[in-house]
């Protein structure tokens, strides 16, 4: 008996620019509606990170990058944590960061950062866009998810998007 495998992919993509911080596609605002936090993997393992993630994000009063690096190192450590399979993209009006199981916390260089099975075709467009164009981080978004749509087949065009 052959037991199908259920996909399941997403493309989550973060952007800063003119002083706004836009994320688009499996997100949810967090502490307040103060941080966009986003994930890619299993959808269950990344609700117990976003409940986790919350939890440090009210010890540390908002903190996002020692929230962030606590999650981290807990996640990296934890028995039960560190079997979770997801990655984590969250932003507030200042930083972004992307979490790992691994214990890694980058903050990307150019404020675009983004996962999942679409993330790096978002993410290149996104860039290019953000180089060559003046467009708004929302108007970046949105073309860089339909250039993800149209490269990745696990990514498609219901793009939810929420800016701070």
């Amino acid at each position: 008996m052959s037991t199908k495998r259920l996909i399941r992919s997403t493309t989550v993509l973060s952007i800063r620019r003119g002083g706004k911080v836009v994320s688009a596609k499996k997100i949810r605002r967090l502490y307040n509606d103060k941080i966009v936090a986003g994930f890619a993997g299993s959808t269950a393992d990344a609700f117990t990170l976003f409940s986790r993630f919350e939890a440090k994000l009210e010890q540390y009063h908002g903190n996002l990058g020692r929230a962030a690096v606590e999650l981290a190192r807990d996640w990296r450590t934890d028995k039960f944590l560190r079997h979770l399979e997801a990655l984590l993209l969250v932003s507030d009006r200042e930083q972004t960061f992307l979490l790992s199981g691994q214990g890694d916390v980058i903050e990307p260089d150019s404020g675009i950062a983004a996962i999942g099975s679409g993330g790096p075709y978002a993410q290149a467009a996104a860039q290019a866009l953000a180089e060559h164009t003046e467009l708004s981080a929302k108007q970046i978004a949105e073309e860089a998810m339909k250039i993800a749509g149209k490269m990745c087949i696990y990514t498609n065009d219901r793009v939810t998007i929420e800016e701070l």
